[in-house]
Parts: C-alpha cells; sequence; structure tokens
C-alpha cells in the first residue's frame, strides 16, 4: 500500500467517482482506476462496488477510510513540519464548529498568527462534529459539550447562560426573567436531539420533575428563530448565539440554572501535531471560563 494509493482512495470517496477523483488530483481515470486495483488485488479485496457511472463503498472501505483519512492527516502533518521548518506559512485547516459566533472569534485570532494558512469551517451540532473528528474530515472541532471519552483532548472555552425569546406580544415578553418551571407549559420549539441546548433544558427540566412540552422539532437556530418571531412558540438558546429582532425579546431564567460550555477539542493523539497545536495556541488567549 502506497501514499499515492491512498490519496486515489479518498479521492473517489470525496468526489463521488473515478472521474472527478482524477480531475481534483491532476491525474488521469487511468491512473487512479490502476491505483485502486492495485491496492484491491494486492489484498484480494474489493473497495467499491461500481454501479456504472456511480461507485459506492464495500464493507472492507467503510473500515479503511477513517484510516485512510488518518494516513492523510499525518501525511499532511509531516508535509507541516518539513516545509519552511514547519512555519504554518501555507497549507489548510479544518474546523467543525457548533455554529459561527465562537469560531469567527478564533478564526481571527488564528489568521492574525498565520495570515497564510487556508481554513475551512463546517456547521453542525456537538455529535455531528464529533463525528467528523472520528473521520478525520477535520482537525479540530468547537463543540458546546465535553465528552468523557479518553480519545478526544478538550480545552474549555467559555461558559453561557441559556435564554429564553419569545414573540414581542408573548406574556413572557414583559418580565426580564421567569421560573424554570414555567417554561413546562409553553409550546417550546427545540432542536433536533443531538442538539446541546436541548439536551441541557431536557435535563434542567427533569431536575425539577417536569417535562417540556415540545411542539416543534426545528433543524437549524434561523428557522427556530423564525417560528418564534412568528409565534408559534417559545424558543431558548445559548446566550453568546442570541440574535436580536425586533419582534422578539430575549428573557433570562431566573438563577441561570442552564448553561452551555463552549469546548476547543481533537482527537488526544492530534493533539501534539504541529497543525493543531497551532490552533489550540491561537485561541488559547482568548478562552476564559467565567464570561
Amino acid at each position: 500500500m502506497t501514499l499515492t494509493q491512498i490519496r486515489a482512495f479518498i479521492a473517489v470517496v470525496h468526489h463521488g467517482g473515478f472521474t472527478a477523483a482524477a480531475r481534483a488530483l491532476n491525474m488521469s481515470q487511468t491512473t487512479v482506476t490502476s491505483q485502486i486495483q492495485a491496492l484491491e488485488q494486492e489484498h484480494g479485496i474489493q473497495l467499491f462496488h461500481r454501479r456504472g457511472r456511480r461507485v459506492e463503498l464495500s464493507e472492507v472501505g467503510l473500515g479503511l477510510l477513517p484510516i485512510a483519512r488518518q494516513i492523510g492527516s499525518l501525511e499532511n502533518d509531516a508535509i507541516s513540519l518539513l516545509r519552511d521548518s514547519g512555519a504554518l506559512t501555507n497549507g489548510s485547516l479544518k474546523i467543525g464548529a457548533v455554529g459561527p459566533f465562537h469560531v469567527t472569534e478564533m478564526i481571527e485570532a488564528y489568521n492574525a498568527r498565520h495570515p497564510h494558512m487556508h481554513l475551512s469551517v463546517t456547521l453542525g451540532n456537538s455529535e455531528h462534529v464529533m463525528r467528523e473528528l472520528d473521520a478525520y474530515t477535520c482537525d479540530v472541532g468547537v463543540v458546546a459539550r465535553a465528552s468523557t471519552d479518553e480519545r478526544y483532548h478538550m480545552q474549555l472555552y467559555a461558559r453561557y447562560p441559556v435564554v429564553v425569546f419569545v414573540h414581542a406580544a408573548h406574556p413572557f415578553a414583559q418580565r426580564g426573567a421567569i421560573e424554570l418551571a414555567e417554561l413546562a407549559g409553553e409550546r417550546l420549539l427545540m432542536r433536533e436531539a443531538g442538539s446541546t441546548t436541548r439536551l441541557a433544558l431536557e435535563e434542567a427540566l427533569a431536575g425539577i420533575g417536569a417535562t417540556p412540552r415540545v411542539a416543534m422539532e426545528i433543524g437549524s437556530r434561523e428557522a427556530l428563530r423564525e417560528a418564534v418571531a412568528r409565534g408559534l412558540g417559545v424558543g431558548t438558546v445559548s446566550e453568546s448565539e442570541y440574535v436580536a429582532d425586533e419582534r422578539l425579546r430575549k428573557v433570562r431564567i431566573s438563577g441561570d440554572p442552564i448553561s452551555t460550555h463552549i469546548h476547543v477539542c481533537c482527537l488526544k493523539e492530534r493533539r501534539e501535531s504541529r497543525l493543531v497545536a497551532s490552533f489550540f495556541s491561537a485561541v488559547q488567549a482568548l478562552c476564559s471560563p467565567v464570561r
């Protein structure tokens, strides 16, 4: 097995076929096909099911994919170390994040140190980001829930209370704060099951013997905010992610019993790689558990 074969395998998966992979790698389709066939023949396995122009990963291919991505990440780390004495004057860093607010200020801090690095950001809930780390499709994650899994390195970035937001005509809108128990009787608009804010709210309500009345599940913050603005129910969000709108009012929960804790994380085995370490170093000065 060679690095060229690994690169070809990853490219076919990423681009969905041999022709597109060949274009991305600046190779002929015949070369890419021969690299994959050589890898399959060497080990007597089939990595892809060919269905006309489409390809689908076999069971063996699915098992190889995270390992291949790990090899690719290690190759990038090695190149970074050797090129320009590891000064990170060019290259790319992939970030998975639960939302744009926190990661944007992190990117600003990182860019000030490494202005020539290319950064890419994908957004999803915490569960999605952790899966991206496992699959080596992102290098670092910005998540709203700490993991106790020993495979991950977790660094606390900040703590923010969860607040309620309602339509301007809602009875809560004229109050500075409400009690947690009052939420149990409201039509709650909730994020999907993997949302950290939702999990924290459900745990807090369960702690006082209450069950949330989930009127609707909505898969994005923007859509949830619009639903609340149209008077369809009550929403909750980390205070750091609340976006002011003349149609909405933000209301605190007395005593701030619910919080989200933003963490920067990576696979523990990659914490000391130059690329990943450079990100942690850049955001270290921003970390403040009390904000």
